[in-house]
């Protein structure tokens, strides 16, 4: 009998593994399981719940906890989406400590692969921007509103308009306070009274522990890629995200479509805000690595470049299995396209034209990562 393989996946930044019928990890885990299936691999998908913008070490901690509580037998897979990736990565790094006394070093040897999906491995400038009061505010705002948006579609426009000044706002410096908060209780009020009370409990314990903002800037991650050493016998693999950058035609081709127009501004917003690294704090792309993005992409990304909440080449960190032309969310199915079933939405609508075939290929090459018995994608 072949071993059963335990993939455990794990949500990045203010991740939750289901909230209510809303599921982070959904479309994943249907698609990987019917991959896995049909190379005749059992497999057992893990959705981790962890505390969304706690310290590294205490999601860590959280993951470990997730595979301790899971099948003592067959090998391990971790793949973290986002901030997930860092904490896979310090769970399985050698010698490391997690709190209360918790030993990762007692499973690592099952451990096969760690794969990161759009990982911020070199940092990301909207950590410093979030990490302040009006900042903090403004990403409950965000994160609310995407909640609303993968699970229903667009918000209303006037709804959307306002997100979108009050982004530019505190973009620019300028007090944004009342009016985000305005528009997070109009948000709150947009969910059924036991939806509205799960998120209010959701953003309860994030207001609990934010010490990851900290730790996400480009200086904090140069000194946690310094003390986190690859496992010898882990094989680490990364899909890297780049979106479509926002032209000036962009308002033209919207026409008369208020929330295209909305959705085009918040867009700008945070594409340029990811995109402040400075150069020289991201490590250039290997020749091997250059190649994929050649192959994937047509060219080497710039420092700009990004998927609207990681620089691109901060994503970059060992073997590439792809380099996918997605945002942030669409590499999870979070992407626009109501013909499938169920139903997949875009937080905001990028027009980086990430589809479903794309999203299968992408996810199939991360199973063959894992595990090779998975059919090539040619």
């Amino acid at each position: 009998m072949s071993e059963r393989h335990h993939v455990f996946l794990v949500p990045g930044f203010f991740g939750f593994a289901n909230l209510g019928d809303l599921s982070y990890w959904g479309h994943v885990v249907r698609l990987l399981q019917a991959v896995l299936g049909q190379a005749g691999v059992e497999a057992v998908l893990h959705p981790v719940v962890t505390e969304p913008t706690a310290s590294l070490s205490t999601r860590a901690a959280r993951l470990h906890d997730a595979i301790a509580a899971a099948d003592d037998r067959g090998p391990i897979h971790l793949v973290g989406h986002s901030t997930g990736g860092l904490d896979a990565r310090l769970c399985v790094t050698p010698g490391a400590e997690l709190p209360g006394g918790r030993n990762p070093g007692i499973y690592a040897h099952r451990v096969r692969s760690v794969v990161g999906i759009s990982v911020p491995h070199h940092g990301t400038p909207l950590a410093a921007m979030f990490n302040t009061l009006q900042g903090k505010q403004l990403l409950r705002l965000l994160s609310i509103a995407t909640l609303l948006v993968v699970r229903r579609g667009a918000l209303p426009v006037s709804l959307l308009a306002r997100l979108a000044a009050a982004a530019q706002r505190l973009v620019r410096g300028e007090g944004s306070g009342a009016m985000v908060d305005e528009l997070t209780d109009s948000l709150l009020a947009s969910f059924t009274p036991e939806r509205r009370a799960e998120v209010t409990r959701f953003f309860d314990d994030v207001g609990r522990d934010q010490r990851l903002l900290t730790q996400l800037t480009t200086d904090a991650m140069d000194a946690f890629n310094a003390a986190t050493p690859d496992r010898p016998d882990v094989r680490y693999g990364n899909v890297v995200t780049r979106a479509r950058a926002p032209e000036l035609l962009d308002s033209v081709r919207a026409g008369l479509d208020p929330t295209a127009h909305a959705e085009a501004i918040l867009w700008r917003v945070l594409h340029a805000a990811a995109g402040r690294t400075d150069p020289a704090l991201l490590p250039p792309p290997s020749n091997g690595q250059a190649d994929v993005f050649r192959r994937d992409l047509g060219a080497v990304p710039t420092a700009a470049d990004s998927d609207g909440m990681v620089p691109t080449l901060s994503q970059v960190r060992g073997a590439l299995i792809a380099a996918v032309r997605a945002d942030h969310l669409d590499i999870l199915g979070h992407f626009g396209d109501a013909t499938l079933h169920p139903p997949h939405y875009d937080w905001i609508r990028t027009g980086t034209g990430f589809g479903w075939t794309a999203f299968e290929n992408t996810w199939r090459r991360v199973a063959r990562f894992m595990v090779p018995e998975v059919a090539p994608v040619t």
